[in-house]
């Protein structure tokens, strides 16, 4: 187990410094290949040539390729110094850079955003893992029932239904027609765990009902397909609970490809969820792309990748930790 860690660990490495370098290439150096002057991005057209080519010193945009990954990626862990003679302005680690339009750091604007990132994530997963699974499940053991069929239906209208839609109408309908649910321009627990709590349900439920229907088809389908196999009828030939067979057989056994199209959607929600968090207009990672997209401000735009890029990395290798956990087959493999 150790040694499929480290070369778990291993891969996670190679794959972020792989994502680093494309991500990296294609920021810096492309706009420079079409003719783009990354200086004239961060310090604008109406600057003159001498302010010009001291910004390109300081940020090393003369430098080659190699040389500007190599300081990005050494910046990260140690930190950075970016001069130009007497003109020195330290990054602290972790550095990423500093923003073209705000000259804030990247780390501060990513360290800002997280937490409304993260708030959204952890509500969301828990609303649609349970009520998805649950639903899927229910289904598959009332299969052909009008309950099968009206929740098949829901879940193929919520896959359908685009999430700026969905969010567009709850907005409408619960925040500006009845007045039920009020979201704050600032997300921030400074303002009370109720106005935190409400500026956040809404999109919680909006994210869940998309998620739940995609987890409640996917239940569905595996929990039919395990329910017909030799050691379900066996367990259910030894006497075992209906209860017991459903937990601790079957939901186990379908649980794993479950579990592996969640941690691909944690990682990607964790890395921003650009769409919902547009909609609601909540300041974490993926309105901060969206902007920063909107700007042209390439150090933010890596930053987000990069973030997003370990995210979905660390949740697959949590994933691979948990099927041993859940699938006693994949011990034995």
């Amino acid at each position: 187990m150790l040694a499929y860690l480290i070369r778990r660990l291993f891969a996670v490495v190679i794959m972020v410094l792989v994502v680093l370098l494309a991500t990296f290439t294609i920021f810096f150096m492309l706009p420079k290949w079409a003719g783009q002057d990354v200086a004239v991005l961060f310090a604008g057209k109406a600057t003159g040539v001498e302010q010009l080519q001291g910004i390109r010193i300081k940020l090393g945009l003369d430098d080659p390729l190699l040389v500007q990954f190599w300081d990005f990626v050494k910046g990260i862990p140690m930190g950075r110094d970016y001069a130009n003679g007497a003109d020195v302005t330290h990054c602290a680690a972790p550095c990423f850079g500093y923003s073209f339009r705000t000259e804030v750091p990247v780390w501060t604007t990513l360290k800002d955003a997280l937490p409304v990132t993260g708030a959204l994530a952890a509500g969301a997963c828990v609303l649609w893992l349970l009520g998805g699974v649950a639903t899927g499940v229910v289904s598959a053991l009332r299969r052909g029932t009008i309950w099968d069929r009206a929740a098949m239906t829901t879940a193929l209208a919520g896959v359908s239904l685009p999430i700026f839609f969905t969010g567009m109408v709850a907005m409408g309908l619960f925040v500006h027609n009845f007045g039920w649910v009020h979201i704050a321009d600032n997300l921030s627990t400074d303002d009370g765990i109720g106005t935190w709590f409400q500026s956040l349900i809404l999109p919680w439920i909006v994210l869940a009902f998309l998620n739940a229907a995609m987890y409640a088809r996917l239940t569905r389908a595996t929990m039919l397909e395990v329910l017909g196999e030799d050691y379900i009828r066996t367990a259910r030939a030894k006497g075992l609970g209906e209860g017991t067979v459903i937990t601790r057989h079957a939901l186990r056994s379908a649980m794993t490809p479950i579990l592996t199209v969640f941690g691909l959607d944690i990682g990607v929600l964790l890395g921003g969820a650009v769409l919902t968090e547009s909609t609601f207009n909540l300041p974490g990672l993926g309105l901060a792309a969206v902007q920063a997209i909107s700007n042209k401000d390439l150090p933010v735009i890596l930053g987000v990748t990069l973030f997003a890029a370990l995210a979905i990395a660390v949740a697959n290798l949590v994933v691979d930790i948990m099927y041993a956990v859940i699938d006693p087959r994949v011990r034995l493999g």
